[in-house]
């Protein structure tokens, strides 16, 4: 454990004072509200290019992970002075979006008992222009992970063919991740679209194995390929940010050679993704940033057609 100095009795992480430090969060590892707090400490430089420059979202469970946990982007009344609150115009009927762009404000997060945080596909800076579209591949829990394999597989063969890159993360649940960087010249509706006409394709090539129908009844022995988090105001879970279920599992990028060995989605989580760090020899999403690529009219009906 890291050497921590105290402010009025409490242990500081990242200079945030840490109250009810032991107090357990998670029962199925013991895991405390001081541990979750020097987790994100620890991946400090791999979590903040994640959220930095993106509206957010943060899961609070002030309870724990065992308790109730809710959603919240809006500034409200907490106490988080080194987050950012966005230009009301962003989402003029609601208070400010937050925005994260340092270590710091993940930190009072924590203190205010949030565990996870979620991104838009879009910067602030240019909010109607996103710059990446997620397939969240969503089984039905029954399923075995060879399934899961396997349907990732047919997502990014489909992404090859289009001629697009893509990256991959576990959820830190029981899915995968597929990341596809965009230039950020294309509005929602296009991004959506092009989501939703992947999906779509998937579902028709294998209908027994993909399902682009959203709900438990529809996915029934199959896995939702989600493309509903293309639409401005969706998120979805930030790499390395740590799961609000038992466990506290990460999202974690992963490398395309390595899925095939991937036994599942939660297979890291906050006490031993360190192992895993240590034992990269580069950063699998090391390309992200040096890719150009769009969407065009040619690609949507090559998609449509097939």
């Amino acid at each position: 454990m890291p050497e921590q100095r105290k402010s009025a009795g409490r242990p500081l992480v990242g200079g945030v004072g840490i109250s009810n430090p032991q107090r357990v969060i998670d029962k199925a590892s013991g895991a405390t509200k001081l541990a979750l707090a020097e987790y994100y400490q620890a991946v400090a430089d791999r979590l903040v290019p994640q959220l930095a420059g993106r509206p957010l979202s943060i899961v609070r469970a002030p309870e724990g992970v065992d308790g109730e946990s809710f959603f919240q982007r809006h500034c409200g009344r907490l106490k988080m002075p080194h987050m950012r609150a966005l230009p009301k115009n962003l989402d003029p009927e609601h208070a400010r979006l937050i925005q994260a762009d340092n270590i710091t404000a993940v930190i009072e997060a924590v203190q205010m008992g949030t565990v996870e945080f979620h991104t838009w596909n879009a910067r602030s800076d240019r909010v109607e222009r996103p710059d990446r579209v997620i397939f969240d591949l969503d089984p039905d829990p029954a399923l075995p992970w060879s399934s899961m394999v396997e349907a990732t597989e047919l997502t990014l063969q489909l992404l090859d063919d289009l001629g697009l890159q893509a990256f991959l993360k576990t959820s830190g649940g029981r899915g995968m991740h597929v990341v596809v960087p965009l230039d950020r010249r294309h509005d929602w509706d296009l991004a959506r679209q092009f989501a939703r006409s992947v999906t779509e394709r998937l579902a028709r090539e294998a209908p027994e194995l993909i399902v682009d129908k959203m709900g438990p009844q529809n996915r029934v022995g199959r896995i939702f390929v989600d493309y509903l988090r293309n639409q401005r105001g969706a998120s979805t879970v930030a790499a390395y940010s740590v799961r609000a279920r038992p466990g506290l599992a990460v999202s974690v990028p992963v490398e395309r050679e390595e899925l095939a060995q991937l036994e599942r989605a939660d297979r890291w989580n906050i006490g031993n993704l360190d192992e895993r760090l240590r034992a990269l020899r580069s950063d699998p999403w090391a390309r992200y940033g040096a890719v150009r690529q769009g969407l065009t009219q040619a690609l949507l009906k090559r998609l449509e057609k097939g």
